[in-house]
C-alpha cells in the first residue's frame, strides 16, 4: 500500500491537547458512523503519553523501529507488524531515539457494528476485550496477518469519507472481515465482555483522584494524599496505579504537567515563571529541568519555536512538510485521511505530548 507523502502528519494536534488529565485520548468520531483511519508519524520530538481510549484500535506499522507499552508490559515493533488496542487500556508508542516511526491506524467503535445478528457483535470484538497481562498485543510480520490486515485497512480507507449507504455498507463490510482475521488469529486468547467490564471497574477506582487532579492539578499532591482519595493503602495504590496506568503517579503527573505546560506556552500570554507556578512545580528552575528532560528544549526555547508569534501573517500561505524533504511546499490544503480538506498552519508543527 503506497501512501501519499501529503497524508502524513505528526503525531499531535496542532498544538490542542487531546488527552485528559485522567488520561483518556478524546476521539471526535462522527456519531452516525464512528470510525477513523490516519497515517501518523513518530519521532522523538513528538512523543505521546501514556492513553487509553473507549474505541477499539488497530495499528499497522508502516515503517520504523520501537516499542509499544500496554501498561507495564513493552513489545518490540518494527515495519509490517500490527499492533491491537482494546478499550480503555493505556498504552504508548515510542520511536528508537533517532529515528521515525510511521503508523496507519484505524479508530472505531462497536456501534458500527450496528446490524449484526444478536451475539456476533461481541464474537466479532473479543480479541479486543481479553487484553489481560497475557495477552500478546504485536502480530509479527512473519506471521502473514498484518499484510492481510493491511489489505483491508485499504479497501476500508478507499471507501471514505463514507457519505453515501453503498460506502457505508462497505465499510462495515470490510471491517467484519478484519476482525474475522483477528478473530481467528487470537482463538487461543478470546474472551468475553466480561474482561473489558473489569478493565473499566479497576479505572473506575481511579476516579475520584482523576477528578482532584482536574481540579488542583497546580497543587502538590502526594502520594499518601492520591491513596486516601483512591479508599487504598499508600502500598497498595502504588501498585495499583502502575498495574492499570503503566507508570508510576509521580511520572504520570509529571508528563501531565509538561503537557499542559506545552498548550500555555503556544497557545498564551503567561510568563515561564507564571506558568511553573500554575502548574505547581516548586520553582522555576526545577520547571525548566523538568520540561527539558522530557521535550529535549527548555520552555523559552519551545515557546520561541512554536508559540503564536511563528506564525504567517499570509493566512493563505499552507505549508506541507514532508517526512524524506525538508523543504517545504505550499498548496491550498492536504487530504484528511477522512478524505476532507485540512489546512495546516506554516508555523512548524511543535511537540505536544498528546495525540494516540
Amino acid at each position: 500500500m503506497r501512501v501519499s507523502r501529503s497524508l502524513w502528519k505528526y503525531a499531535d494536534c496542532e498544538g490542542a491537547p487531546i488527552i485528559s488529565a485522567e488520561g483518556v485520548y478524546l476521539c471526535h468520531f462522527d456519531p452516525t458512523f464512528p470510525l477513523e483511519m490516519g497515517f501518523e508519524i513518530h519521532d522523538s520530538r513528538h512523543l505521546v503519553r501514556m492513553n487509553r481510549h473507549d474505541s477499539f484500535e488497530v495499528i499497522y506499522v508502516y515503517d520504523g523501529r520501537g516499542f509499544v507499552q500496554v501498561r507495564q508490559r513493552r513489545f518490540p515493533i518494527s515495519k509490517g507488524d500490527l499492533v491491537v488496542v482494546g478499550p480503555n487500556v493505556y498504552h504508548q508508542i515510542v520511536c528508537h531515539p533517532g529515528t521515525k516511526l510511521k503508523l496507519h491506524f484505524l479508530h472505531f467503535q462497536s456501534g458500527i457494528l450496528r446490524g449484526s445478528a444478536s451475539g456476533e457483535e461481541e464474537q466479532y470484538l473479543a480479541p479486543f476485550f481479553c487484553q489481560d497481562a497475557n495477552f500478546p498485543n504485536v502480530v509479527s510480520l512473519s506471521s502473514g496477518l498484518p499484510d492481510q490486515v493491511l489489505e483491508v485497512m485499504a479497501k476500508i480507507y478507499e471507501e471514505l469519507p463514507a457519505s453515501t449507504d453503498t460506502a457505508r455498507l462497505a465499510v462495515r463490510t470490510y471491517l467484519r472481515v478484519l476482525l474475522l482475521l483477528l478473530l481467528r488469529y487470537y482463538s487461543q486468547h478470546v474472551g468475553t465482555q466480561k474482561a473489558l467490564e473489569h478493565r473499566q471497574q479497576e479505572v473506575k477506582r481511579l476516579d475520584s483522584l482523576f477528578r482532584f487532579i482536574d481540579q488542583d492539578y497546580g497543587q502538590t499532591i502526594r502520594t499518601a494524599t492520591a491513596a486516601r482519595l483512591c479508599a487504598m493503602s499508600k502500598a497498595q495504590f502504588m501498585k495499583f496505579f502502575k498495574r492499570v496506568t503503566g507508570q508510576s503517579f509521580h511520572t504520570y503527573l509529571k508528563h501531565l504537567r509538561v503537557a499542559m505546560a506545552q498548550a500555555l506556552l503556544t497557545g498564551g500570554d503567561k510568563s515561564i515563571a507564571e506558568i511553573s507556578i500554575l502548574l505547581g512545580f516548586c520553582s522555576q528552575s526545577h520547571f525548566g529541568t523538568t520540561f527539558t528532560g522530557i521535550v529535549g528544549m527548555p520552555p523559552h526555547l519551545y515557546r520561541r519555536s512554536f508559540g503564536k508569534t511563528r506564525e504567517s501573517n499570509d493566512g493563505n500561505e499552507l505549508m506541507v512538510t514532508r517526512h524524506d524533504d525538508r523543504r517545504p511546499e505550499t498548496e491550498q490544503g492536504r487530504r484528511h485521511p477522512t478524505g476532507g480538506l485540512k489546512a495546516e498552519p506554516t508555523s512548524p508543527t511543535p511537540p505536544i505530548f498528546i495525540g494516540r
